[in-house]
This record gives structure tokens, sequence and C-alpha cells, in this order.
């Protein structure tokens, strides 16, 4: 049996979401499975779309008896949505939110700290929600 190579932690969602915002639209995990070289098991190729789409990062429509998938925003804008929630489950998962959030305030620099404040001054006045703000940095 060949020796597999191993990837980075998150390497197959990152291959399986390039492969997905180049291709100009929906794709199976067949076409997915096949333009990543075709190394990958099917059901592994599956799985891992499976999970993006659980995470928010996908939308998917039937195609035949499978579905195809296809990322709801360019790279950055998956990319951004996928740490959202990772930094959602984080806080959830803590103890003391409010710890856990002012100690991130704390840390962060000055150009990350005036940003941050734009961004909940732009939502508490009802001018925008976050993703509109990202979408017009």
């Amino acid at each position: 049996m060949p020796a597999r190579k191993a990837r980075a932690n998150g390497g197959l969602e990152q291959a399986v979401l390039s492969c997905l915002v180049g291709a100009g639209g929906p794709q199976t995990p067949a076409e997915v499975q096949a333009a990543l070289g075709g190394t990958l098991a099917y059901t592994t190729v599956m799985t891992t779309l499976s999970r993006l789409h659980a995470k928010g990062a996908l939308t998917r429509v039937p195609r035949g008896r499978a579905y195809a998938y296809e990322p709801i925003d360019d790279q950055a804008g998956v990319e951004a949505t996928l740490a959202a929630r990772q930094m959602y489950r984080l806080l959830d998962d803590a103890g003391s939110r409010r710890g856990v959030l002012a100690r991130f305030v704390d840390a962060l620099d000055e150009e990350s700290e005036r940003e941050l404040r734009r961004l909940l001054a732009r939502v508490d006045d009802g001018s925008g929600s976050p993703d509109d703000v990202q979408a017009n940095a």
C-alpha cells in the first residue's frame, strides 16, 4: 500500500474550497474528486463537502442523484465565514464569554482595534450588518 501524504489541519477543506471557487459553477463530488487529481476516495470528498455545507461555507443544488456544491462567496469570504463560525463555537465553549472577548480585544493591534470599533459602530447605528461592512471593505 503506498504511503499517503499527510495534509495540514484543514488542508483538504482548503483544497476543496479552492477547487470550487475556481470552478465557476456548482460541482458534484465526482467532479471535485477529478479536479483534485482523483487520488482521494469519493467518500472522503463527499464527507468534506458535507462538512463544509454544514459549516455554512457551501450551498448545494440537486443534480441527478447527487448534489452539486458551490461556495457561498469567494475564497476570502468563505474563509471569513469559517473563521467566524469557529470563533462562535469557541465562545460558546468558554466559561466566560466576557473574559474571552476582553482578552481578545486586549491582544488586538491598534489597526485591528480601530477596524473592530468601526464595524461595531456600523452595526449599532443600523447602517450595515457585518457582512455589508466586509463587502465594502
